[in-house]
């Protein structure tokens, strides 16, 4: 329950953020932290509601492009420094990976979550946007998270976390790991998470380091899969071909030959190389070895 003194406070930051006042706005907050609001309640009721606001109100043309972009700069602004003043718990090997879509508003919300679930002793990964899926797979399987959490605020930042959680899903890495999805399109479409198999969804961070602490560990939903021997092999094969599809879409070519074999794939894109009609990295061409060798195994 917000206090009387809280939504006070609240009100007249939004009232800076609209009319673009930086140095109001830094003034307003930085007073209310003098006078005792430390840092993380500042961010999880003031910062991050004033984000949820500016953005419902753009998306309802109520206010203006200009007015949403100079209150989302001047609320990461102020973000950013609140941060620097948070008091942080010990570490406690909780480790948590975050990704976000690559709007302003998914940016700010991934952000302010990187900072608080850091401020409760969790190891933060904080990923960002725009990083193909096999990368973030691999990723993954490297740093070993207890959650995944992934902040998105627009339908065009869903396709690529449906596909995420899909092959996650279906290579079986991980397998411990909770995925949490936060952001506007989930609050407005509040079946979409468990459509596209996340295991947790809230509305706020608040929301999301409680119920962190309540479901400390992932319980299988009824639809996953048995991890049987042999049903392990034929879901890795079928992950290791998305990998490829992604891979073709990624350096330009055209997924006409559905059922080619990795190898072929492979020595389609290094003749391309060779012909210089294709430039790739030596860490895409070192993907190509990988996957050469998985599907291999995967035989």
């Amino acid at each position: 329950m917000l206090t009387m003194e809280t939504v006070a406070i609240f009100k007249q930051y939004l009232e800076y953020l609209f009319t673009g006042q930086r140095g109001l706005a830094r003034e307003w907050i930085f007073d209310a932290h003098d006078r005792g609001f430390g840092a993380h309640r500042l961010l999880a009721q003031i910062i991050w509601p004033a984000m949820e606001q500016v953005d419902k109100l753009y998306r309802e043309d109520r206010i203006s492009r200009v007015t949403e972009h100079l209150a989302t700069r001047i609320n990461r602004m102020i973000a950013d420094q609140l941060q620097r003043v948070l008091n942080h718990k010990p570490k406690d090997g909780r480790r948590l990976v975050v990704l976000c879509g690559n709007s302003q508003v998914s940016e700010l919300g991934a952000q302010i979550a990187s900072d608080l679930f850091e401020a409760e002793g969790w190891s933060v990964w904080f990923v960002g946007s725009d990083v193909p899926n096999d990368e973030v797979l691999q990723f993954l399987g490297q740093v070993t998270p207890d959650l995944l959490f992934v902040f998105s605020s627009l339908p065009p930042e869903v396709p690529q976390i449906r596909q995420l959680i899909s092959l996650i899903r279906e290579v079986g890495i991980c397998e411990e790991m909770q995925i949490m999805l936060c952001g506007g399109i989930y609050n407005r479409a509040k079946d979409l998470a468990e459509e596209i198999k996340a295991d947790l969804r809230v509305d706020t961070i608040r929301q999301a380091l409680c119920l962190v602490e309540e479901n400390p560990s992932r319980v299988a939903r009824p639809d996953d899969e048995p991890l049987e021997p042999g049903r392990r092999r034929k879901r890795k094969r079928k992950a290791h071909l998305a990998r490829v599809d992604e891979l073709r879409h990624r350096l330009g070519l055209a997924a006409d030959r559905p059922d080619e074999p990795v190898g072929a794939v492979s020595e389609r894109i290094r003749q391309a190389v060779a012909q210089s009609v294709l430039d790739i990295s030596p860490n895409e061409l070192g993907e190509l070895d990988e996957l050469d060798k998985s599907d291999e195994l995967s035989h």
